[in-house]
């Protein structure tokens, strides 16, 4: 009797969108896949919920993921045109610097698109309320064991598998365990950000005036570049604004595991009168009505020179913390899931490790620059100096140097990797 081929187990830490992102690309690749994740339960809400742009690459994939394709067109929207605007507050006047009306995007809620992923995994996939503690591989480096806390009973379990995949975010303690001194660099700035529910006072004066001064809202994504500043601006599903406002600070003291801050009434109150100074009326109100805005404080990291090691891999944030001018942290951790996916499945178990490379020559060299290119935008559009560039100026920027705002600059932009074709 033939011996049945064995089915490979890997083990993702991390459930958030890139987590759950290589769950779906491993299971199409036929290995077993377990999701540890700390939280309790699934996320139905999300206080510090936000937006985000899907490119059509993630969309197509995310497709491919869900067997269900409208479902992505129903939770999401449009995003057609990418426009970069000059906004001069004293003046209250906008003019267009750089406008794409081919940009082929979609708005997305960060809930909404994690529950679409994760409802389309099959039952038990996700390990709720499961904290990762610590990992070893074996001397024959065949396996490697995953340690793990089961919240609710304080039990410390094991779950040995072929595979670990460290999808634990910017702060990974996996890539820690490997870089102990590699940390993340401050980018001078903080984003306060907010998603504002209009949908029972569409009427409002503050919507049809955001809407008079920001006409093509709904498949626009604008961004207003200030004074040593800028704002992002696109509608989600069901009447919600989403924006961003990037301001130039010394660098926060953080507590806890997280980049983002909990703000006081005091700390928001003198983000409305900062932005009473700098912004259109149209958005100040926005922002003045939007409860509960946040802040982030921004990070990249320089490129890492590895993201594999024998039978353990880096996505995501884990691989590539990267600031959000380029759009890239969510799409770059959908196509590290799914070219992942792809090299394990042209190989057999056991040559896992040569997946795993065909893996890190395809995605780091992208990434890399992704990053780089993302931390231009940003110094860019907050006026911030960068190497042999003078600090970006919309009064006098040419014609070129608007250009360089646009999205489809990004290193790659149109890149599909020869191994998902």
């Amino acid at each position: 009797m033939k011996e049945s081929k064995r089915k490979a187990k890997a083990v993702v830490v991390g459930g958030s969108i890139a987590g759950i992102s290589c769950a779906h690309a491993l299971i199409a690749a036929g290995w077993d896949v377990v999701v540890l994740e700390k939280t309790r339960s699934p996320p139905t809400s999300c206080a510090t919920g936000a937006g985000l742009g899907l490119d059509p690459l993630s969309q197509k994939l995310i497709d491919s993921w869900i067997k269900q394709p409208h479902m992505l067109q129903l939770n999401t929207l449009p995003l057609t045109i990418d426009q970069n605007q000059a906004i001069d507050g004293g003046q209250k006047t906008s003019w267009v610097l750089a406008r794409d009306e081919n940009f082929n995007y979609r708005a997305a809620y960060w809930a909404d698109l994690h529950s679409l992923l994760y409802k389309a995994l099959p039952l038990g996939v996700v390990w709720w309320g499961h904290m990762f503690l610590s990992f070893s591989v074996s001397d024959d480096k065949t396996c490697v064991k995953a340690k793990s806390k089961v919240l609710q009973r304080g039990e410390i379990i094991d779950i040995v598998a072929d595979l670990l995949i460290a999808a634990d975010g910017c702060l990974s303690s996996i890539c820690q365990t490997f870089f102990p001194d590699h940390k993340l660099r401050y980018s001078g700035y903080c984003a306060w950000r907010g998603v504002l529910d209009f949908s029972d006072n569409e009427k409002s004066e503050t919507i049809l005036g955001l809407k008079k001064a920001f006409p093509d809202l709904g498949r626009c994504l604008y961004f207003n570049i200030g004074s040593g500043t800028h704002i992002a601006l696109y509608e989600l599903l069901n009447k919600r604004i989403n924006w961003i406002c990037y301001v130039n600070q010394p660098e926060p003291v953080l507590k806890g595991n997280s980049v983002t801050m909990k703000v006081s009434s005091e700390m928001i109150e003198q983000m409305h009168e900062s932005a009473e100074k700098i912004w259109l009326p149209e958005l100040v109100k926005l922002i003045r009505e939007t409860n509960q805005p946040f802040m982030n404080v921004i990070y990249d990291s320089e490129p890492l020179e590895q993201i594999v090691w024998d039978n353990v891999v880096l996505v995501g944030d884990a691989a590539h913390p990267t600031t959000p001018h380029g759009l890239r942290s969510t799409n770059m951790s959908i196509l590290d899931a799914a070219v992942l996916g792809k090299c394990l499945e042209k190989q057999r178990v056991e040559n896992t490790s040569i997946a795993l490379q065909e893996y890190q020559s395809i995605r780091l060299p992208v990434t890399s620059k992704q990053v780089l290119f993302s931390r231009r935008l940003g110094c860019i559009k907050q006026g911030l100096v960068l190497p042999h560039h003078q600090p970006f100026d919309p009064i006098t920027a040419s014609e070129e140097d608007c250009e360089e705002l646009q999205q489809r600059t990004m290193p790659f932009f149109f890149d599909i990797p020869s191994v998902l074709l």
